[in-house]
């Protein structure tokens, strides 16, 4: 054997074996997953090096992103866009027939027609309401901190489950709410939004399921609405319009499928060069499901939430938005302050 036919062999044998290490990238061998899009930095936890504490809002902040409407520069940037007074709602109306991920459900009763009543002379009657529901992960939902974290350890090792900012299992977890990192730790929000419509940047009027937005893809948007030099600022609000909406309460078993959704190329250039303060889709989970890479299982989520405190807003509806050529807007919304809870539901409004 010559020196040549050796150098091949061992490079042949360091293909093999990397690839064979690369296969190994799995939930038991996380830490083979190193290269991998979600793994930022060095594999130190499953998605890559450790995150808190937050390097703009600190050890033992709870607020996230919401910290950003703190700041009266970001409210003002977002308040110069209402100047047309158009109010446009993103929200669907809430009900048990509309699509649910999972065994979520949905249930609402009156106690009673009339609930109460009739009191004093003048005979008051009233009704009220019953509600059963994840109430913040069903309908147009709103993703708190609390609501996605990362497994380091064992199943049962809760000080090794951790959430945004290092907060761990054992500090949040709670049978009666979280302990920590609840939604009535979050700032009101008003932000500029800035809708992105991929589906008509592409000529759809909606994306397939598991499509991947690509940074491609929302510099075509851009340029289709006219605005190839606008400059994100942080705390803008960015909304991606994938026509996946259609689907809402006609399709549902197609619409709970899968989706179209960004990947973490366009999650990094959120994270890192917008420092956006809330994403929203017109879909589910605002990230492409399935991920092209099956060892991805909402890690868009992980990367946004649990590593930056950046909020989720989902099945919102921005089709008025598209309907009258909106791109900009004042994006306004207040989640409920349930102690403990892990999201909201609400009403997102769009002004223009």
């Amino acid at each position: 054997m010559t020196i040549a036919h050796l150098v091949r062999g061992v490079a042949l044998l360091s293909l093999l074996f990397g690839a064979t290490a690369r296969a190994e990238c799995s939930p038991e061998n996380w830490k083979d997953c190193a290269g991998k899009p979600w793994v930022i930095g060095e594999p130190e936890t499953p998605i890559g090096e450790k995150w808190w504490p937050h390097p703009l809002w600190g050890e033992g902040d709870e607020a996230g992103a919401s910290n950003w409407y703190t700041r009266p520069e970001v409210v003002r940037r977002a308040l110069a866009e209402a100047d047309r007074g158009r109010v446009y709602s993103l929200a669907r109306p809430y009900d048990a027939e509309m699509p649910l991920f999972g065994q979520r459900r949905f249930v609402l009763r009156i106690p009673a027609t009339p609930t109460g009543g009739p009191f004093g002379a003048n005979r008051i009657i009233w009704h009220d309401e019953f509600l059963a529901t994840e109430i913040g992960q069903v309908g147009t939902q709103f993703d708190g901190l609390g609501h996605i974290g990362v497994m380091m350890g064992g199943p049962g090792d809760k000080d090794r489950m951790v959430y945004y900012n290092g907060y761990t299992e054992t500090e949040v977890g709670g049978a009666y709410g979280l302990r920590r990192i609840g939604v009535e730790k979050l700032h009101p929000i008003v932000a500029r939004g800035i809708l992105l419509d991929i589906a008509g940047a592409k000529g759809v009027e909606m994306l397939e399921k598991g499509y991947v937005i690509t940074m491609a893809d929302v510099r075509a948007a851009l340029e289709r609405q006219g605005m190839a030099d606008f400059r994100f600022a942080e705390g803008d609000v960015v909304i991606f319009h994938t026509g996946w909406g259609r689907l809402w309460k006609k399709d549902n078993a197609t619409f709970n499928s899968g989706e179209p959704g960004i990947g973490m190329e366009v999650a990094r250039w959120l994270s890192d060069e917008v420092r956006a303060g809330l994403v929203g889709a017109d879909t589910w989970a605002v990230e492409a499901v399935p991920n092209p890479d099956p060892g991805c299982a909402f890690c868009v989520h992980q990367h946004l939430i649990t590593r930056h405190g950046i909020f989720l807003h989902e099945n919102l509806d921005p089709s008025g938005l598209v309907a009258d050529g909106v791109w900009t807007f004042t994006y306004v919304f207040a989640p409920m302050p349930i102690v403990g809870a892990t999201g909201s539901a609400g009403h997102p409004i769009a002004i223009d």
